[in-house]
């Protein structure tokens, strides 16, 4: 048997065992992440080894992605802190009804056993999907990119460590050493033992286990988010929200890379945007905003791709019907903002746009499982089943039906 097949066996065996109360697996999340902070030194060393065995070969924006330091493994912790504090979602009541036979069925919330992540270069991931499962009731197998791999093998190493010091399996949490495609191929097609594979990441790594993969898929988001600015917005509003989509963070996936400026104040915002972004972003602009401003021309790629960079596509449309056909065709259904204080335009721009999250005069950047009260998050779902935007806890339970009878026969 392969490294990760005996990973998937004793994932399997763990899954099956007798579920834990809340109050124990709260007390567990408590110790893995004292766990994390007690073995900061640890990781950060390891992560130092990736950031050298990476520079050169990826971009400063996604070194910065890799980067780990005492305030990031803080916040770590304190997510996983956040999840402690949430209401577990394992064996809640959703639905009840009583028939006349007298049968009463319930629809209770149940965990969907193991969960496979296979995500690139952020070791933040790593803990997240650690609390995450572990809260909801599952087990999780993850394998993080090559290039993230030693962050990710001290970040497991400490997680295990709170295990064991809880007193319980230390098989809640695993992590493939196989970086390879074969172990990815293999998480792919391990129908019964694999329940859910996420994979976090770039376009390449969702397409291909979307494509490949013979287990349930959520496809998470690869980030084409876009900014409308509304005839009717404030544009000093608008500004300062189209910045902080943009620069604040380029390289995660709810950063904006597409801003659509309506024709009517597009004289006006595009000069203050060019000023703002001066020395810092580049835009690329189609021919009528080349005409106000002085930017680099957009070809047609660029309004379909997720720079995760200081790069902005940016075009000019005639009004909100034109800036919703926009997205509709190029965007990737993650999240997308209206800037506008006309009520009307923000209500045709939010039930028109077809995307997870649609914000009216604000950043795309809160598509965040903690900006959402979900502690963390497994990734940012951009599909419509089963779950969609940022998971949590909720989003990792299925359900079953229990019924309860008296001798009742069909």
């Amino acid at each position: 048997m392969t490294e990760t097949s005996v990973i998937l066996e004793r994932a399997k065996t763990a899954s099956l065992e007798a579920p834990l109360s809340s109050e124990k697996k709260n007390a567990v999340l408590l110790n893995m992440a004292d766990a994390l902070i007690h073995h900061t030194e640890d990781i950060l060393a390891a992560n130092e080894i990736d950031l050298v065995n990476a520079k050169g070969k990826i971009s400063d924006i996604m070194l910065d992605r890799l980067l780990l330091d005492e305030r990031r493994i803080e916040a770590m912790a304190e997510g996983i802190r956040e999840v402690a504090k949430l209401r577990d979602p394992v064996g809640r009541v959703i639905s009840e009804t009583s028939r006349e036979n007298g049968l009463i069925i319930q629809k209770v919330s149940v965990p969907l056993g193991v969960v496979a992540i296979i995500y690139e270069s952020r070791p933040n991931v790593t803990s997240d999907a650690a609390a995450l499962c572990f809260k909801s009731g599952n087990v999780c197998v993850l394998r993080s990119g090559k290039e993230a791999f030693s962050s990710a093998f001290a970040v497991v190493s400490a997680l295990k460590c709170g295990l064991k010091k809880s007193g319980v399996s230390e098989d809640y949490v695993n992590l493939v050493e196989d970086t390879t495609r074969d172990s990815a191929n293999t998480l792919m097609t391990s129908n019964g033992y694999v329940d859910l594979l996420i994979p976090r990441g770039g376009k390449g790594l969702i397409s291909a286990c979307v494509q490949n993969a013979t287990v349930p898929v959520i496809e998470t988001g690869t980030g084409i988010c876009h900014i409308y600015v509304d005839k009717a917005a404030d544009l000093e509003k608008a500004l300062n929200i189209v910045d902080n989509a943009k620069t604040s963070r380029p390289s995660v996936c709810n950063a904006a890379e597409v801003c659509l400026v309506n024709r009517d104040v597009a004289d006006k915002f595009l000069p203050m945007l060019s000023e703002r972004f001066k020395n810092r972003t580049e835009i690329r602009g189609d021919k009528e905003v080349c005409s106000i401003i002085n930017a680099t021309p957009a070809t047609d790629g660029d309004f379909d791709t997720e720079f995760l960079d200081y790069i902005m596509a940016v075009k000019v449309v005639a009004d909100v019907k034109e800036a919703v056909n926009h997205i509709s065709k190029h965007s990737t259904h993650h999240s997308e903002s209206v800037i506008t204080e006309d009520s009307s335009a923000a209500e045709y721009f939010t039930s028109r746009v077809d995307s997870a999250a649609v914000y009216v005069n604000c950043s795309t950047r809160f598509t965040d499982g903690g900006e959402f009260g979900l502690g963390c998050e497994m990734g940012i779902s951009t599909q419509k089943l089963h779950a969609r935007g940022p998971m949590g806890l909720n989003e990792l339970n299925t359900y079953k039906y229990i019924i309860h009878g008296n001798g009742q026969i069909r």
